[in-house]
């Protein structure tokens, strides 16, 4: 079965810090870029961060950069979100996407990928 599954989020204070987890099955990340996106209540879904497949080429959104990191371990078939310096405003439900488009900043400026995760609660609140 082919399918991508985050997890890693949960309940932390403004200023704290959580690591995010995208692992797939049924398939190999290698050949895909990964991104990370983000929905709050009454937003639309947007990119934060996107890692291409073969040079590690990475894309951030604007409200993220400096405060989070993208990674990949091809060998565990798994990819990461450090998020760092957390704030109320980036409380939503993460998703995991894999996808071929490219450059990674494209990847990160669309939702129109192929593989998805069912998402991860991240609620910053003290």
């Amino acid at each position: 079965q082919v399918q991508l599954v985050e997890s890693g989020g949960g309940l932390v204070q403004p200023g704290g810090s959580l690591r995010l987890s995208c692992a797939a099955s049924g398939f190999t990340l290698d050949y895909y870029a990964i991104g990370w996106f983000r929905q709050a209540p009454g937003k639309e879904r947007e990119g934060v961060s996107c890692i291409s497949s073969s040079d590690n080429k990475t894309y951030y959104g604007d409200s993220v950069k400096g405060r989070f990191t993208i990674s990949r371990d091809n060998s565990k078939n798994t990819a990461y979100l450090q998020m760092n310096s957390l704030t109320p405003e980036d409380t939503a439900v993460y998703y995991c996407a894999a996808s071929v488009i490219t450059p990674v900043k494209d990847m990160c400026m669309t939702t129109r990928h192929g593989f998805w995760g069912q998402g991860t609660q991240v609620t910053v609140s003290s």
